[in-house]
């Protein structure tokens, strides 16, 4: 059957939504989570009898492409490879009360290898075909242990054997065979070109028993009988029948000879992969009644009476669902995953809800009913309460004694003290990050971690650049001007003119040259902009305008602006051969004459040129013997008027000017702590493991505080208490662990507390650069920031594709865990990390997201979700674990960053009243995960879940373009953006305001 026929269907949508349960999904499913995280796909997976284990396939084999079969454990999150590892496989079973299993594979196909490789090639050339099943005449199903030992051939007819299941009891084997088919030549011309197109039509049901003997035909009719199940109690037989032009499929069941069928759906779509719930009263199928892109599980009643129920409500494709034994759980496969990729997800299934949603559903007319007996038992499932507050008022007594373990206490009482108002905000080198310092020592010395910092204590200081400051007696501006005479006129700083802080000191003089906006931009005659062209400003000084053109479309005013920073218009004039650049504010332009404030710029590399802001007056001192006016010359330029002379020399006028900004320099430290390897590993290799303890202090030019909150303490409770106290419960619970056990610990961890994260990751840089272990020695970083705000159990992982061992251990882990783990590929994260991936070090960081009290002081300790924070602790403390005892190093990916991490940072100054959504990795656009009420975009009618896709023309591929175009957009004029909406484009007009 090719898949691609199911888009030919047009689906009745109206009669799907009119009985559909007004809840969505989390009636039926809750904690909704990825279980596989490995490999391109993964899928149909099944449980063992008492739960334990899920067996499934996966492409996961760097050596084959195609789908092998796995068993995890999934109280160890254990895997490992059953099926022989060459050709395909696929659809496989445990056998109940034994240790063995059944899966279909093509191993014995003397060309196996060959179409391995076939394929490799396929795929590496970037091209793609559409899916089809494939009905590959080498499948047969073979049994084997759970170790892949004693494999044994069930089957050796000529044609397709596959998409086995057991009886309960083990004895039989119900599956697919398209053996009727073949010889070929004995096909009718019509049918030979049926097998062709269709070769799914000569699908049949048989059975046979568990040893392969006694296979017989259940099924006669026209069109493709597939996907075969038992019933729990063993009587009957359910599966999906196609009709002969495999346009529509529904839902059978019959008895174990093949009599007394019963048909359970008339769903005028194809629904298929049906599986009964162990109580026996209804089943799980999935259908594309919404569109095949689209394909969501529904539930109907085992005698076909009621109409079926929709279960799941999210995009893109939800098929293949498994009931585990005890029926309170579900597992199935998805593509609700961050790239689109099929894999396995897990949820809790509940049942009362399930059986309430049947017996509302209206009846199916036509209805064949068959009487089963179930058991009337309902499954009951636990409610979780939020405990935050009660946590948060037990955590406020002063004296506190740690637990080894990791507990939410714990974690309460470290954000408590780290995010109080006693320590200010944690500006770096402030008394707030000297306090904390202390006490991240005190901690460290306390649990029995060695001092790693320098002189034999726990801290590294560290130097770094705080701000700053010019000096007023130093900074001088002079015009001389020709006429009758020369006539010198003086400016004074701070009302005439300002120097940036990124200017090079020194004292200049030279003539002048207008260079219009200063930018220059490569392209062709339609985009290329070049302020420069057809003037000389070698040892000249050179007078910009600030900003670019104001007149020019949005989609014009977006392209120049990615090229109009200070510092880059600054490198333009002195790469040029300028002595100086002034910089004007023009009368057209917003602040018209004003000074540039001067910032607390906080890098050390100056611009190598002196770079001054002057007023609107001054600026009109140096056109006067010009014979033009600047706003005339402006206006023409806002427009990018052909006509106009938009760079020339200034006559009768030169400048002299001096500059002089200090830097401000100070001190922080790093602390730093060393669990060692046993004894018998001296030197071995060690990871890090780290988080920044600084923040923002009263705010400043970072802070996103509302106006009536300004000035007010930034406590930092999720940024970055808590990755601090996850850090430091890690240190306690591993110190414990190796008293007990040192014989795991073949590699040490340096615990390590960064400060100047928040200013560029200083600390982390400086450690990088003066490493107090050798970084040779460093085989993985792994980075908590903001951790505390667990919701909706989306737990973002970022870095992975760092190293090919990430995915392995989260996935391990994650199983008992339990989270919906969003893998986020790109190493190059704007947090501490930055400074080891470089360095060849794998990492990986750990990240709950961005919220509404993000850099406001509201991010308070009452906030955070502790219960959140043990399991997050709890699920990289496995995975350290592992890493623990290995022999093999992790391999390093080298990934060259993409530019969009390379473009200049612009100031936020517009605000759109959105929330990204940083789980999300969609493959166009950036998702909105909050559109906050009455703010720009929510007038705009931009929704919740709304992709991004263009911003004034411009498309966005990733958060980088979006916020780099939405900031330098501005605010105060409409701009067209697109959104994808249920898979719709849409056009909205929005008018971003000033950021409070």
């Amino acid at each position: 059957m090719v898949f691609v026929l199911i888009l030919a269907i047009c689906p009745d949508k109206k009669a799907v939504c009119a009985h559909e349960p007004e809840k969505g999904e989390d009636q039926f499913l809750t904690n909704i989570r990825q279980l596989t995280l490995q490999g391109k796909s993964a899928g149909e997976g099944y449980f063992s009898q008492d739960g334990k284990f899920l067996i499934f396939q996966s492409e996961r084999d760097p050596e084959n492409p195609f789908y092998q079969i796995y068993m995890m454990n999934l109280e160890t999150g254990d895997t490992h490879r059953i099926s022989p590892g060459t050709g395909k496989t696929t659809c496989s079973f445990f056998r109940p009360n034994t240790d063995e299993v059944l899966f279909a594979s093509t191993h014995l196909d003397p060309e196996a290898r060959a179409k391995q490789q076939a394929e490799i090639e396929f795929r590496s050339s970037g091209e793609k075909r559409r899916f089809t099943w494939d009905y590959d005449s080498h499948y047969d199903i073979f049994s084997a242990n759970r170790d892949g030992s004693a494999l044994r051939r069930l089957t050796n007819a000529v044609g397709y054997d596959a998409e086995g299941a057991y009886s309960p009891d083990g004895n039989k084997i119900v599956f697919c065979s398209l053996r009727d088919a073949y010889p070929i030549e004995k096909l009718t011309p019509e049918d030979r070109k049926r097998m062709e197109t269709n070769p799914g039509y000569f699908g049949e049901i048989y059975i046979m028993n568990a040893d392969g003997s006694d296979q017989k035909r259940l099924t006669t009719w026209d069109g493709y009988d597939g996907g075969p199940f038992f019933s729990p109690d063993g009587e009957r037989i359910i599966w999906r029948h196609f009709n002969e032009n495999g346009m529509l499929a529904d839902i059978y069941t019959m008895k174990v000879d093949g009599t007394d069928v019963c048909r359970l759906t008339d769903f005028k779509s194809m629904s298929w992969a049906p599986y009964y719930h162990p109580s026996g009263e209804y089943v799980i199928f999935h259908s594309n009644k919404l569109g095949f892109t689209n394909c969501e599980l529904f539930l109907v009643d085992t005698r076909g009476e009621k109409e079926p129920v929709r279960v799941t409500f999210t995009d893109r494709f939800d098929g293949l669902p498994v009931f585990s034994p005890d029926g309170k759980q579900l597992a199935w496969t998805s593509g609700r995953t961050s790239n689109g990729d099929s894999q396995l997800f897990l949820a809790a299934w509940n049942h009362e809800a399930a059986r309430e949603a049947l017996k509302l559903s209206p009846s199916r007319s036509g209805a064949q009913a068959t009487e089963l007996h179930a058991p009337s038992g309902a499954l009951k499932e636990d409610t979780a309460t939020d405990t935050n507050q009660k946590q948060y008022d037990e955590g406020k007594s002063g004296a506190y004694r740690f637990s080894p373990d990791i507990t939410s206490a714990d974690l309460c009482a470290q954000v408590k003290y780290l995010a109080s108002d006693e320590l200010e905000g944690r500006m770096t080198g402030s008394r707030g990050t000297q306090m904390a310092a202390q006490y991240i020592a005190g901690y460290f010395h306390e649990i029995g971690l060695k001092p790693l910092g320098n002189k034999g204590r726990y801290f590294q200081e560290f130097p770094f650049i705080s701000g700053s400051k010019f000096v007023p007696s130093q900074n001088h501006l002079q015009i001389m001007r020709e006429g009758k005479g020369t006539e010198t006129v003086s400016f004074e700083v701070e009302r005439d003119f300002l120097p940036l802080t990124f200017t090079a000191n020194g004292g200049v003089e030279g003539q002048v040259v207008f260079a219009g906006y200063g930018l220059s931009i490569p392209g062709d005659n339609g985009n290329r902009y070049d302020s420069y062209a057809g003037i000389d400003v070698k040892d000249k000084i050179v007078l910009i305008l600030h900003h670019v053109p104001e007149k020019v479309d949005m989609k014009r005013h977006l392209e120049l602006s990615r090229h109009s920073g200070l510092r880059h218009k600054a490198v333009l004039a002195r790469e040029r051969g300028a002595r100086a650049l002034l910089v004007v504010i023009g009368p057209g332009s917003s602040d018209a004459g004003k000074l540039i404030p001067f910032s607390r710029d906080k890098a050390s590399a100056d611009s190598g040129i002196s770079v001054v802001s002057i007023s609107g007056a001054v600026a009109e001192a140096l056109f006067a013997n010009s014979g033009r006016n600047l706003g005339t010359v402006q206006a023409a330029l806002d427009t990018e008027n052909p006509q106009t002379q938009g760079s020339f020399l200034l006559p009768k006028v030169t400048v002299k000017v001096s500059t002089a900004v200090e830097q401000i320099k100070e001190a922080d430290c790093n602390v730093l702590g060393f669990l060692p390897p046993d004894e018998k590993s001296e030197g071995a290799e060690c990871i890090i493991v780290g988080a920044h303890y600084d923040h923002i202090g009263r705010g400043g030019v970072d802070s996103l505080a509302h106006k009536e909150e300004e000035g007010q303490i930034h406590n930092g409770a999720d940024d970055n208490a808590s990755g601090v106290a996850v850090v430091l419960e890690l240190a306690s619970s591993l110190a414990e662990e190796r008293k007990n056990n040192p014989q795991i610990f073949k590699r040490g961890i340096v615990f390590a507390l960064w400060s100047g994260e928040e200013l560029g990751c200083l600390g982390s840089s400086y450690f990088a650069s003066h490493p107090t272990v050798p970084l040779k020695n460093v085989i993985a970083y792994m980075n908590f920031d903001m951790v505390g705000r667990l919701r909706g159990n989306n737990l973002i992982v970022e870095g992975v594709s760092s190293s090919n061992i990430w995915s392995r251990l989260i996935e391990k882990s994650n199983v008992k865990a339990g989270f919906q783990v969003k893998l986020l590929q790109d190493p190059y994260q704007p947090t501490d990390v930055s400074s080891f991936y470089p360095k060849g070090i794998p990492v990986i960081h750990f990240f709950t997201g961005v919220h509404e009290d993000y850099n406001r002081p509201t991010d308070d300790p009452i906030t955070l979700n502790y219960d959140g924070m043990v399991r997050i602790a709890g699920f990289s403390r496995s995975i350290l674990i592992d890493l623990l005892p290995q022999t093999e190093r992790p391999d390093y990916k080298r990934i060259t960053p993409l530019e969009e991490h390379k473009t200049e940072k612009v100031s936020r100054k517009a605000s759109w009243g959105t929330i990204p959504d940083f789980t999300s990795e969609t493959k166009e656009g950036v998702k909105i995960d909050t559109v906050k009420k009455d703010g720009p975009a929510d007038k705009a009618g931009m929704k919740n879940g709304d992709i991004v896709v263009e911003i004034a023309g411009n498309k966005i591929t990733n958060l980088y373009d979006y916020n780099y175009l939405m900031d330098t957009a501005g605010f105060g004029k409409p701009i067209e953006i697109i959104v994808l909406r249920n898979g719709k484009r849409e056009t909205l007009t929005i008018v971003p305001v000033a950021r409070k």
